[in-house]
Order: C-alpha cells, then structure tokens, then sequence
C-alpha cells in the first residue's frame, strides 16, 4: 500500500507568475519542477499555531510572528524559495514586533487601572518599627494602613519614626528607602 500527502503542483505559464494547486498525490511523486508544497502548508502551520497561541495568552507576544508567517507564506504562494520565505518572515517579524508593539500595547493598556498597592509607589510612609532588612524586620504605615517593609539601601536599617518615600512591592512589603532630610 503507498501513502498518501499533500503535495503541491506548480503551473507555469509563459505570463504567470506561478500558482500552487494542492492535490492529493502518491507520496513517492516528485513535482514537475522538483520542489514541494511542504513549506507552504509548514508556513500555513505555523500561521495558525502562533495565532492559537496569542488567542489563549492575549498578551501581544506571538501575534507580531504570526505577521510573518502570514508574509512567509505568501512567499511560498508565488512561488519563491525557502531561503526568501525564511528572510520575510525574519524581517516582517521584526519590524511588526519594533514598530507596531508599543503602539498596539499603549493602545490595549489605556483603560488598565493601578491596583490599590500600586498607587501607592511614590508616597511617603512613617515608619513604626525599625526597617532592618538582615532581620526580615519593618513596619510602615501609609494612608493610615500599615505595612510590612524592608529596603534596599546598603545599611539595610532605617530606624523608626523616620520618613520614607514608597519605592515598590514585592510580595505584600512594601520597598522603602529614607527620605534625605
């Protein structure tokens, strides 16, 4: 019994450019001109699994290569090479990931909305107990609300009463540094 696949018959014309006719055709068969539809439905392939994948993650990382599979593919369409598909897709990547991704991520994060902890980045606590790091030690407190601390700051001590400016989160601590006085 032979097997069967996928191949694809390129029709050359003397004023076409070439098309890909897809047809069902024994496995051992070679193509007039010797290639293969293999890169086509590769491209193909790989067009749908990067869009797959940016369906479930939404988070803007594979739709800009899925851009240029969808390019590679078209290339492989007409008819040129896989050296040429390889070089389009690696440029349309690139500039659709350079060019359009900060657009595209400004654009889908306008109505993002800081959570409670972030706003707080920038505001001034007072600090209860001693910050000391080496400890695991520290408590602020911040819009009447106390919070766990440490700091990154080389002694890794600030001592209480002292006035610090919110630097970050990690976890549920806040990172605080002493405000220069």
């Amino acid at each position: 019994m032979r097997l069967l696949r996928l191949q694809c018959w390129h029709l050359r014309q003397a004023d076409s450019v070439g098309i890909d006719n897809c047809v069902w055709k024994n496995y051992n068969e070679k193509k007039p001109n010797g290639g293969s539809c293999m890169y086509t439905m590769g491209w193909l392939i790989l067009f749908i699994i990067l869009l797959v994948i940016e369906i479930f993650t939404m988070g803007l990382t594979t739709i800009w290569f899925a851009g240029g599979a969808l390019l590679a593919l078209l290339m492989a369409f007409i008819g040129f090479g896989l050296p040429v598909q390889i070089i389009v897709f690696v440029l349309a990547s690139g500039i659709l990931l350079v060019m359009t991704r900060p657009v595209a991520v400004k654009y889908f994060n306008m109505e993002r909305q800081k959570t409670n902890a972030e706003s707080l980045i920038g505001r001034q606590a007072v600090v209860l107990e001693d910050v000391d790091t080496l400890r695991a030690a520290g408590l602020v407190e911040v819009n009447g609300q106390e919070w766990s601390a440490k700091t990154d700051e080389p002694k890794g001590f600030i001592p209480k009463d002292s006035v610090v400016s919110i630097e970050g989160i990690q976890g549920v601590k806040l990172i605080v540094k002493a405000k220069e006085v």
